[in-house]
């Protein structure tokens, strides 16, 4: 199975601090989710062998997508 990196560099933004700031947060949460989202849909696509194989059971799915988006 290949893996692939999916995370993004965080930008700070130190001028035009209110909206472009907003913009910056909003946009990472939007990318987070997204990220947890196609985590978990790869991992619901695995059968209950191949999560065994690497640790997890089905039940384990929602918490590692989660928390592989923070």
């Amino acid at each position: 199975m290949a893996a692939f990196d999916t995370t993004r560099p965080f930008a700070t933004v130190t001028s035009g601090a209110g909206v472009a700031h907003f913009f910056s947060r909003a946009f990472g949460a939007i990318a987070a989710w997204n990220d947890a989202r196609v985590t978990r849909n790869e991992l619901e696509k695995l059968t209950a062998r191949e999560l065994n194989d690497i640790g997890l059971v089905p039940g384990d799915i929602e918490e590692i997508a989660v928390r592989h988006a923070r």
